[in-house]
């Protein structure tokens, strides 16, 4: 059996950005053939929100749909379950390491595996802003999952391919 790739995505309110990462990434992960479980939240704790109207309507535009997000915080429960614990800003990670230093080690900047500091927040811009946004996400979460060994590779040395 294989076990599923666990994503959690960070960002401030959890209805632009980590919303379009944690459905994007399960469909990326769809595409390769990998089995992926994502999900989502906010450093603001903002609880019951959909996604932003544009971020729902600028993954349409890719054919992945937004609409049934709803906002959550971030939470001991999710970093104990995600894998990676992937955040949109360097500020993400200072307020995750100091609530959950346990959890350190797995904290990242999504961005920086795309060749950027941050994917700044798209909140309150015209739809061009959502659109650069969902292809910093895309293009970051493209480069850290191509960069992650296929979870469809067994830890039982005897199964590998050779």
């Amino acid at each position: 059996m294989v076990t599923p790739l666990r994503l959690a995505f960070i960002c401030t309110g959890n209805i632009c950005r980590s919303p379009m990462a944690e459905v994007y990434a399960m469909a990326y992960g769809a595409r390769r053939g990998w089995p992926v479980e994502a999900r989502s939240g906010g450093v603001l704790g903002i609880m019951g929100k959909p996604a932003d109207p544009l971020a729902i309507r600028v993954m349409n535009e890719i054919d992945i749909d937004l609409t049934g997000h709803r906002s959550g915080d971030v939470n001991s429960e999710l970093m104990e379950w995600a894998q990676y614990v992937l955040v949109m800003e360097l500020h993400h990670a200072s307020k995750l390491r100091e609530r959950f230093p346990e959890f350190e080690d797995k904290i990242m900047v999504l961005a920086n595996f795309g060749g950027l500091m941050e994917v700044k927040d798209p909140i309150g811009g015209w739809r061009w802003k959502f659109r650069r946004c969902r292809e910093e996400i895309v293009r970051c979460i493209e480069s850290f999952m191509d960069g992650l060994p296929s979870p469809l590779v067994s830890a039982d040395p005897g199964s590998r391919l050779k």
